[in-house]
């Protein structure tokens, strides 16, 4: 099967996927999201793949983000939907993936391309990788789960933080937080990642994914922290913020928030 904004790679039991946008510095728009659940799902089922690689086009970045100009005129309810889908579609079903998924982040991974990462089983980053959650400065709040998933991996604190200040940190910073498991420097990004799933990949698959279902029932609760996160994303699309916040983007200047 052919994809028009993916690639895959099969060698041996490892399977690299790429996302393959990179004049929109990999931006995730509907048809990535949809083709990336395709070949999540399509890798699941094969039995001979034992890890997955997940990485970008190009050297600029990973995902530098959502593609705004999709949704930059939804409703609230519209809103609510995107990041419903999303979230189903392919975050938690990355997440929840019996075969390993490693985030070969090269460059920028913003917004939707950070939330991605996160999804993945954990991440590797190369020198020059850039990591945060802007949506704030667009009037929304991150709506692929990273209200939930950033707290879990760099605490309550740092997550704030980063969520309120738009900021940027680099992969040392990424490392120090516990973000990111390593850093090593772009060429050496995927041959670091394929050692890394060849050791995983001497193991055996069925205990790997018990360990999977495992570790990631530790982090649930009584509160659906991601259905709050989705009414609350779908509400920011009702705002003068929103509409603010993804204008000027969209026009190329800083936004001018009422009352800022």
């Amino acid at each position: 099967m052919s994809y028009n904004t993916i690639l895959t790679n099969q060698e041996n039991a490892i399977a690299t996927v790429t996302i393959n946008r990179p004049t929109k510095l990999n931006a995730l728009n509907k048809e990535t999201i949809k083709e990336l659940h395709d070949v999540f799902s399509k890798l699941e089922k094969d039995k001979e793949i034992q890890v997955i690689i997940l990485t970008g086009s190009g050297e600029k970045a990973f995902v530098a983000g959502a593609d705004i100009s999709e949704f930059s005129q939804f409703s609230v309810k519209e809103g609510g939907k995107l990041a419903a889908k999303g979230q189903k579609l392919l975050f938690d079903f990355i997440e929840n993936l019996s075969t390993p998924v490693i985030a070969a982040v090269n460059g920028f991974a913003l917004g939707g391309g950070l939330e991605l990462a996160m999804a993945c089983h954990f991440r590797v980053a190369s020198t020059n990788a850039k990591m945060g959650l802007p949506e704030v400065s667009l009037g929304v709040i991150p709506g692929y789960g990273g209200t939930q998933r950033l707290p879990q991996l760099v605490g309550k604190g740092r997550a704030m933080e980063m969520i309120m200040t738009a900021g940027m940190i680099s992969a040392e910073q990424g490392l120090s937080y516990g973000l990111v498991n390593h850093v090593v420097s772009q060429e050496e990004l995927i041959s670091v990642c394929e050692k890394i799933a060849k050791k995983i990949s001497n193991n055996s698959p069925v205990a790997i994914s018990y360990a999977i279902k495992a570790v990631n029932a530790g982090f649930m609760n009584t509160v659906n922290g991601y259905e709050q996160e989705i009414k609350a994303f779908g509400a920011c699309f009702g705002t003068d913020d929103f509409t603010e916040g993804t204008s000027a983007f969209l026009e190329k200047r800083k936004a001018d928030f009422p009352g800022s």
